[in-house]
């Protein structure tokens, strides 16, 4: 069987998977207007809470990608989420994050503690942060230690990029404090955190075997898949080598060389199934 048949909608990665660093896949844009065209819906998710929702969407913009806010679903939100429902005595925190990501906590009524003994917060929010100073580093393991709670918004190790670096990510910033306190994260939302999804498939009224998870991060977009009992699709233009999607082969799905090969696969599932 056609594991396409039946798709409704995509939950589509974006760095690595629609574009790497700042440049847009050849694929993309025409991979976006043919699923609009067959009726396939799409929401853009996204690990990276370095950036606010409005952020996104003006950079998806530019690039060409046609959004607005409530297309979007980032680990950020998923944090959020997190907190108003399995933590609302949480109104102080301490934020290791960028002025975005703070910002974001800000607007949806958090009190944010600053770098002081005497600024008592509730829990403390680990975020991908290329604003990380020592001093924050050692706050934030500070409160940890206290036993304060500890959430991570995503376990992603590294960035995708198209520059000749390795940009260290949350999931690598957080082993960091757990070495130094001996605490693992209370939470890790974002993906593979199945909540995730939850929420888009709440909106959209869909069934698990209705959604498709497009990215390129086996250990997250894929294990998301596994865990909501969606369908992944493993693209191999971001973090995953084809040797190691052949090496984690039983995790794996559908595995396409990019979104314009999964166009096409898309395409001939509705003509058969037409």
């Amino acid at each position: 069987m056609n594991p396409l048949k039946g798709i409704k909608h995509l939950a589509l990665d974006l760095d690595g998977t629609l574009y790497l660093g700042g440049k847009v896949f050849d694929c993309t844009l025409p991979f976006l207007r043919r699923i609009a065209a067959m009726g396939i819906g799409r929401t853009f998710f996204t690990n990276n809470s370095s950036k606010s929702t409005r952020q996104y969407v003006e950079n998806l913009n530019r690039m060409g990608i046609e959004v607005s806010e409530p297309d979007l679903y980032s680990s950020t939100h998923a944090t959020l989420d997190y907190l108003r429902e399995e933590m609302p005595a949480a109104k102080r925190l301490f934020v290791m994050g960028t002025a975005a990501l703070r910002g974001e906590f800000e607007e949806n009524g958090f009190k944010l503690c600053g770098d002081d003994a005497g600024d008592e917060p509730d829990a403390v929010v680990v975020g991908f942060d290329p604003t990380m100073t020592y001093e924050k580093v050692c706050r934030a393991a500070y409160w940890i230690s206290k036993g304060k709670k500890f959430l991570a918004t995503n376990p992603d190790r590294i960035c995708p990029t198209d520059q000749p670096t390795v940009l260290v990510d949350c999931g690598s910033m957080c082993r960091m404090i757990t070495h130094a306190t001996g605490v693992e994260p209370h939470a890790v939302l974002g993906k593979p955190n199945k909540r995730m999804l939850q929420g888009v498939m709440n909106r959209h009224n869909l069934r698990a075997n209705e959604l498709a998870v497009v990215g390129d991060r086996i250990y997250t977009d894929m294990a998301m898949a596994r865990a909501a009992g969606a369908l992944g699709v493993l693209v191999l233009t971001g973090e995953t080598t084809r040797q190691q999607a052949i090496e984690a082969a039983t995790d794996i799905e559908l595995l396409v060389a990019d979104v314009g090969e999964l166009a096409r696969l898309l395409s001939d599932a509705l003509e058969k199934t037409g």
